[in-house]
Order: C-alpha cells, then sequence, then structure tokens
C-alpha cells in the first residue's frame, strides 16, 4: 500500500546511493514487493550521492520513489542524514544499495522491534565480503566495542530499523552512520539487535577503500570525546593543563632549590627547559579548553548547518 499524500507514513526505507546503476532496479522491485505485504504505508527514498555513471536515469524510471540528488558525491553519512530528513514516517528503515542487504529482513527488524527495542541493527553473522574486508571489519569492531561500547555485534552493517524519533536531535557527520547505535545509546535509547542475510556482491563495484577506515577511526576517537566531553571540554584540556604546569612548577621550584643551596649544577642541563616547557604546554591546553567550551556552548545555539548539498527532490 502506497500512500502518496503528506500524512506520516508507518514507514521509510532509506538507500544511500552510489554508481549502482545496475542494482537500483532490482532493488527498488524487492523493497516494494516487501513493503506492500506490510499492507500499511510507506515510502521508499533513494538518495542519489553524486553518482557519476547513469544511476539517476535508471532511478527516474522507478515509481513509486522519492530521489533525494546531491550535486556532488558527500559520502554515505551525508546521504542517510538527508534521507533520513526527507522522511515522515513512524519507523525508519536503512540499508545499502548494492543488493548485499536482504530487503526481505524487513518485517523480521520491524517485528523484533516489538520486543521494546527503539533500534533494531541488523547482523551480518555470515558475511560474503573479501576476508581482507572482513579482518579489517573484526579489527574495527574489537576497537570499537572497548572506545564506544555500542553493544552490538557489527555495528557496521547498514541495514538497521529505527523509530523516527531516535533522530528529533540527530545530525550525521564524517563517517558517523557507523556510530550511530552508541550515539543513541548514550540518549537512552534501546538498542537491538537481529541476524540478517548478507549476499554477495555481483553487479557493480565496491566503495570500500582503506581512507574509509582511517576516516572511521578518527570519528571514533571523535565520537568518544564528544560522548565525554562535548559539554564540558574545559574539564579534559583544563585538567591535563593544570596537571602539567603543576608538574612545570614543581620541577623548577625543586631544580631551582637544589641549584640554590649548591647541590647540582644545571650548566648544559635539559632539566630547566622541559620545565619551562612544561608549564606553556599546560598554559596552552588549558586556554584551548576554555575557547572549546566557548566554541561549544556557540554550537548549541547556533542554526543548523548541513555538510552537503541537495541539488533537487523528486517525488515519482
Amino acid at each position: 500500500m502506497v500512500n502518496n499524500t503528506k500524512e506520516k507514513k508507518y514507514l521509510s526505507i532509506v538507500v544511500p546511493i552510489f554508481n549502482e546503476a545496475e542494482n537500483v532496479k532490482e532493488l527498488h522491485s524487492r523493497i516494494f514487493e516487501v513493503c506492500q505485504n506490510l499492507k500499511k504505508p510507506f515510502e521508499i527514498i533513494f538518495v542519489n550521492d553524486g553518482s557519476t555513471d547513469n544511476t539517476l536515469e535508471e532511478m527516474s524510471k522507478l515509481v513509486p520513489l522519492t530521489i533525494v540528488n546531491f550535486r556532488k558525491n558527500f559520502g554515505q553519512t551525508a546521504a542517510l542524514d538527508a534521507g533520513i530528513k526527507q522522511s515522515f514516517s513512524e519507523r525508519i528503515i536503512t540499508m545499502d544499495g548494492d543488493l548485499q542487504n536482504d530487503p526481505a529482513d524487513i518485517p523480521r527488524l520491524l517485528g523484533h522491534m516489538s520486543n521494546g527495542y527503539d533500534v533494531v541493527s541488523g547482523w551480518r553473522f555470515d558475511r560474503k565480503d573479501k576476508k581482507m574486508k572482513r579482518f579489517v571489519s573484526r579489527g574495527a569492531n574489537f576497537l570499537r566495542k572497548y572506545i564506544v561500547n555500542d553493544g552490538v555485534n557489527d555495528s557496521g552493517c547498514t541495514l538497521k530499523a529505527y523509530k523516527s524519533e531516535c533522530f528529533d536531535n540527530l545530525d550525521l557527520f564524517g563517517e558517523m552512520h557507523r556510530f550511530i547505535p552508541a550515539l543513541l545509546r548514550w540518549k537512552g535509547f534501546k538498542i537491538g539487535e537481529l541476524k540478517v542475510k548478507h549476499h554477495p556482491r555481483t553487479k557493480g563495484l565496491t566503495k570500500y577503500g582503506w581512507q574509509r577506515t582511517v576516516k572511521g577511526f578518527a570519528d571514533m576517537l571523535g565520537i568518544w570525546f564528544w560522548h565525554k566531553y562535548s559539554n564540558r571540554p574545559l574539564h579534559l584540556f583544563g585538567t591535563l593543563g593544570l596537571v602539567l604546569v603543576f608538574i612545570g612548577s614543581a620541577t623548577m621550584t625543586l631544580l631551582f632549590a637544589l641549584r640554590l643551596f649548591g647541590f647540582i649544577s644545571l650548566t648544559g642541563k635539559i632539566w630547566p627547559l622541559i620545565s619551562v616547557f612544561s608549564i606553556l604546554m599546560g598554559i596552552q591546553l588549558f586556554v584551548t579548553g576554555l575557547l572549546a567550551d566557548i566554541a561549544v556552548k556557540s554550537y548549541y545555539k547556533q542554526a543548523n548547518h548541513q555538510p552537503y548539498n541537495i541539488k533537487d527532490i523528486r517525488h515519482q
């Protein structure tokens, strides 16, 4: 059942797409069939993330479909953020556009939400990716478990079900789509997980590369910092700064006393320089904390700014 009115729908399917011209038609057909069987109002949203092949042309042939068309490639996180903001429904499903996620798992994810979960994350228990990609993913999962502790086994799986209120005050940047469960868990939402099917890629080229791994790790550390100190950066930088100032001052005082009473000679010694450097570094960190504190307060007051640019939105 498709609802083309402005009324709130039961389900939105959000799919970021980049150079998947060979897959979009089949993907849309399978999603449409699954959603029709739910017998509830739904919408399908494809975000064209600056595709350079004929993906947009293939999308334009599909009905019903909402296309969010980016001016250039801004990345999967930006595409998910734009698609989610365009949705108007009670439930949101996100998934990849390469046919490795199976639309047949959508009803299972929605059903699992009835157990009291706000989010149900797919777990690609039997992944069909190349060995190197699985190896890197296992390493990232290990680090993620100890740094952000999101409580799921496969946060990198895009196939997830959300209640729409999860995104009421959540903006996505960088490579943050992998850490949505962690962000929501910290906000108090209940996170569940369900094993889902995963298929090998048969058409098109993978978009995975070492750059995504590096960016993902950097974002992981950024999210950890944001969770711990987003509203109090002065506690981190200020504390480190004061500790360094104390160490530097104590060392310099000790050196001065020892030199004053003739116990040591400071000629050619590096310790006075280290003491001064420690004090200056501590002052710099403390000032950084003050500036970060001001910047964070300004961030919370300023208007929303999106890190992507939408060329047009088409409703078919």
